[in-house]
C-alpha cells in the first residue's frame, strides 16, 4: 500500500510535465558521476545525458538540477544511477547525512519519469566500500525499499546493486546477500553494463582465461571467485554464457601468461570478436600483454580492451564496450583508442605526474603531462594512426585522467611500419 500511494502521489504531478520534453525517443543516461568510466558513454553517441556542468567533479552532481533535467527529458529507455539522484554521486553516497526518507523522496523522480514516458527503466544503486561509508545502514535501508520498484514498474524494468571494492573485512558481500535484487562486484562500470542490457540484450558470451586456475581464485576488490564475478557481470548485461557459437568472446587476462593470451586472441578471432579484460593488476594494464598484441597487430582487431580499474570494473566495461559496438567497426576503433590512452596513463602518465605535482592538480600538470606522453609511440589502428590531442584531470587528482584524441587516416605502407 505504501508504494501504491507513492504512485498516486506522483501521478498528480505528471500532467504538469508533459509540455517540457527536450528530446524524444532513444536512451536517456544519468551517470553515477563525471569520472571517465561513468561519463564516457555520454561521448559515444548512444544516449542523451545531462549537461556536463550539472556534475561538479569531486563535489558531485546537484540532485535538484538532475531532477529538473530528467523530468524535462523524454525517451524510450532510462539508465540511471540512483546514487547520483539521491546523494549526488558515489563519493557523496559515502559521506551524505541525508536520511533514508529524504533519499527516497529524491528517487521518486525515477517513478515520475516512468509514469510520464512509459519507457523501460534500468537503474543501479551501489553498496559503498568499507570503511569509507559513514552511514551504511541508511544506504542499505534505501536499497531495501527500492526492491519494491521493479515489480511495481512492471515490464521493461531492471534494478541491480553492485558492491564497491570488497577488500577483506568489508561487510558489502554480506549486505548484498540480504537483498532480493541482483547483486555483483563493481560500481564505476555499472552504467556501461546497463546500457548494454538496454540496447543490445541477449548476447551469447564465451569466456576464456589465460590461466584456467584463476577462474576459481577469489580476486581482490571483488571478494568472490573470478568465474562467479564474470557470471554475475554477464547476467547484469542481459547476456548468456555459452561454450559454442558465441557473439562475443571475453578473455579474462590474469597476467599468468601474456603470450598464451595473445595466441588465444589470434586463434579465436575467426570464431567471434574478442574483448580483453586485463585484470593482472589494479588500475593499470600489463605491458607484456600489450607488447604481444601490438607486435602481432592484434590490438586494433579486438572488440574491446580495458585495464583502468578493479577486476569487476575491467570485466564489466570490456563486456559492455565489446557488446555495444559489436557491429560498429568505427566505434570499436574509437573505444580501443580511448582505452589504449588509459593504459598509457596507468603505465607512464600517473606515476610521472605523482612524482612531480601535488594535488589538487592544475592545468600546468596537464600541459606537462601532455608533452611527456607525446614522446610515447602510439599504435596504428585499422587504417588510422592514434594521435593524442589533449589531457584534463576532471577531479583534479592523479587517479583518473580524461583524454582527447584523433584517429588520423594513414596509407597502407605507413600502417605496416
Amino acid at each position: 500500500m505504501r508504494l501504491a500511494s507513492w504512485f498516486r502521489g506522483v501521478l498528480a504531478g505528471v500532467g504538469l510535465l508533459t509540455g517540457l520534453a527536450l528530446a524524444d525517443g532513444g536512451a536517456v543516461y544519468l551517470p553515477l558521476d563525471n569520472r571517465p568510466p561513468s561519463w564516457a558513454p555520454c561521448t559515444w553517441g548512444i544516449a542523451l545525458c545531462p549537461p556536463p556542468e550539472v556534475y561538479a567533479g569531486r563535489a558531485g552532481a546537484d540532485p535538484e538540477q538532475l531532477e529538473r533535467w530528467l523530468l524535462s527529458t523524454s525517451g524510450s529507455i532510462l539508465v540511471a544511477s540512483l546514487d547520483a539522484l539521491a546523494y549526488g554521486g558515489l563519493v557523496q553516497s559515502r559521506q551524505s547525512t541525508l536520511s533514508a526518507e529524504e533519499a527516497l523522496s529524491r528517487l521518486k523522480t525515477v517513478i515520475t519519469w516512468k509514469l510520464k514516458n512509459g519507457g523501460a527503466v534500468y537503474a543501479f544503486g551501489i553498496i559503498p566500500r568499507h570503511p569509507d561509508a559513514k552511514d551504511r545502514a541508511r544506504n542499505l535501508a534505501v536499497l531495501r525499499r527500492v526492491q519494491e520498484w521493479p515489480e511495481a514498474l512492471q515490464e521493461g524494468s531492471y534494478f541491480e546493486v553492485p558492491w564497491d571494492d570488497a577488500l577483506p573485512g568489508s561487510p558489502a558481500i554480506e549486505e548484498a546477500g540480504t537483498l532480493s535484487l541482483p547483486t555483483r562486484p563493481g560500481a564505476d562500470e555499472a552504467g556501461q553494463l546497463m546500457l548494454l542490457r538496454a540496447l543490445n540484450p541477449g548476447l551469447r558470451v564465451r569466456v576464456l582465461y589465460d590461466d584456467p586456475a584463476a577462474a576459481r581464485a577469489v580476486i581482490r576488490y571483488d571478494g568472490i571467485p573470478l568465474e562467479d564475478s564474470i557470471a554475475r557481470q554477464v547476467r547484469s548485461a542481459g547476456a548468456f554464457l555459452v561454450e559454442q557459437n558465441p557473439d562475443l568472446i571475453l578473455l579474462a587476462y590474469s597476467g599468468k601468461n601474456p603470450q598464451k593470451a595473445a595466441l588465444l586472441v589470434q586463434s579465436n578471432l575467426g570464431q567471434a570478436p574478442v574483448a580483453i579484460a586485463d585484470i593482472a593488476q589494479v588500475n593499470r594494464g600489463d605491458p607484456k600483454l600489450i607488447d604481444y598484441l601490438l607486435r602481432l597487430r592484434l590490438y586494433p582487431r579486438l572488440a574491446a580492451y580495458t585495464c583502468w580499474g578493479t577486476p569487476a570494473n575491467n570485466l564489466g566495461s570490456a563486456l559492455a564496450q565489446g557488446g555495444l559496438f559489436l557491429r560498429d567497426p568505427q566505434s570499436r576503433q574509437a573505444r580501443l583508442a580511448e582505452n589504449y590512452l588509459q593504459y598509457l596513463y596507468g603505465q607512464v602518465g600517473r606515476p610521472w605526474v605523482r612524482e612531480r605535482f601535488p594535488e589538487p592538480l592544475r592545468e600546468e600538470a596537464a600541459r606537462y603531462l601532455f608533452d611527456r606522453l607525446k614522446q610515447e609511440p602510439l599504435p596504428f589502428m585499422l587504417g588510422t594512426q592514434l594521435e593524442l590531442t589533449g589531457i584534463s584531470f576532471p577531479w583534479k587528482r592523479t587517479f583518473e585522467a580524461a583524454f582527447s584524441y584523433q584517429l588520423v587516416p594513414v596509407s597502407l605502407t605507413q600502417g605496416q611500419r
